[in-house]
């Protein structure tokens, strides 16, 4: 059954969520940095290997009709699907997690909870495939979409209609890193009666947890800082409430596009070091927001974590870190050109999150299927050059910078 958000009452408390349960005898008391390495996984019982195996199989033979181990077939139930599923609901505070083929697969998975005639408030600077899935996809089939800037919550409260069913935000958003208030839009969400989902994926959980300010779900491309590699490509949805966790559950199988085994197997190796990397992320994020901000060729530089940023007090107020993402205009397209080309140590390519150092130009790459008029009214300038800072030397990562900016 599909949750209606119209009528569920305005002033409910959220109950209290319990965590996968692991056969690790994992204490309750567990600290975040031992939920990121052991819910979720459990010693293989015929072997005791302490790594989850990779079950590489499409389906189980059942031991009489109607008897089996709680596996059928592959697509609805697998092992190692399933221990990443557990230790990312552990990792965000949830109740159950679902992983999917792709970030998009999941986002796409979260709208089927709407019908057609729905009205969804999104934030105007989400990721291009967000904006293309909604724009170009979801409206063939009768949903509504208004872009809102969500950092200002007075134009949220203002984009509520009486249809509005979901608010879908992006924060920080991509690539001009704007924040919005996490707390404040689950108050809009209660008085209104709207599912509020947020995509965690530029700050991880490591320095947000969406959950815990008041959203319903909460989703990532574990493509991203989740795996942290550049290995693998997937998603992952996480719900708090029980209906929501029926559909879910339900429209993964419905639908099928769900994460492999492997590539599941790649997510649990990227989540034990997960707030380490993000530690280092955030360290060298700075260091080079800082060397770009005192640079006579940057005319500005985008990052929370510094102080003339719009929403600094709000990014250390919500967040335990700053991340590893950051935006700096060259002053031309032909100057972003210039740089872009002349990088060494930075790779040149699309996505983020990964350990080593990504470099890239929105306009034409990540954000190439938005508009541009829509680009240049949430600050994506032909000049804007994106940087995924990965956990390299910094100081190497400056000399490149250096030398491309000469």
């Amino acid at each position: 059954m599909i949750t209606d958000y119209r009528k569920r009452p305005s002033d409910f408390t959220r109950s209290t969520v319990a965590t996968h349960p692991t056969t690790m005898k994992l204490p309750s008391s567990a600290r975040f940095d031992t939920v990121c390495i052991h819910a979720g996984q459990e010693p293989d019982p015929g072997t005791g290997a302490i790594i989850t195996p990779i079950f590489q199989t499409s389906t189980y033979v059942q031991e009489a009709l109607g008897k089996h181990k709680g596996y059928e077939y592959a697509r609805t139930q697998n092992p190692t699907r399933s221990a990443v599923e557990a230790n990312l609901a552990a990792i965000e505070g949830g109740k159950a997690g679902f992983a999917f083929a792709s970030g998009m697969a999941a986002i796409n998975a979260i709208a089927s909870l709407l019908k057609s005639g729905d009205h969804v408030i999104v934030t105007d600077n989400t990721y291009g495939g967000t904006f293309r899935l909604f724009d170009r996809v979801l409206t063939r089939y009768g949903l509504e979409f208004s872009w809102i800037d969500t950092s200002q919550p007075e134009l949220v409260e203002r984009a509520v209609r009486p249809n509005t069913r979901m608010l879908f935000i992006e924060t920080p958003t991509n690539p001009v890193l704007r924040l919005t208030d996490l707390a404040r839009m689950a108050d809009i969400a209660r008085a209104n009666a709207l599912c509020l989902v947020v995509d965690n994926t530029f700050a991880s959980p490591v320095l947000q947890r969406p959950l815990a300010l008041g959203a319903d779900i909460v989703m990532h491309s574990t493509t991203k800082y989740l795996n942290g590699h550049s290995d693998g490509v997937g998603g992952i949805v996480v719900t708090t409430r029980d209906d929501d966790t029926e559909w879910m559950k339900f429209v993964q199988n419905a639908a099928g596009a769900i994460l492999s085994p492997f590539d599941s197997w790649l997510v649990l190796r990227g989540t034990k070091t997960l707030p380490l990397r993000m530690e280092r992320h955030c360290r060298n994020g700075m260091a080079l927001a800082e060397f770009l901000a005192s640079h006579p060729r940057v005319t500005r530089v985008i990052y929370p974590g510094l102080p003339d940023h719009p929403q600094h007090e709000l990014a250390k107020r919500q967040m335990t870190g700053f991340g590893g993402m950051l935006s700096f205009d060259a002053g031309s397209l032909e100057a972003a050109r210039h740089v872009l080309n002349r990088v060494r140590l930075l790779a040149l390519a699309e996505s983020l999150g990964g350990v080593e150092t990504l470099i890239c130009h929105p306009a034409s790459m990540t954000h190439a299927s938005v508009p541009p008029e829509r680009r240049q009214a949430i600050g994506l300038t032909d000049s804007l050059v994106r940087i995924s800072v990965g956990i390299e030397d910094p100081d190497d990562l400056k000399d490149d910078l250096r030398q491309a900016l000469a």
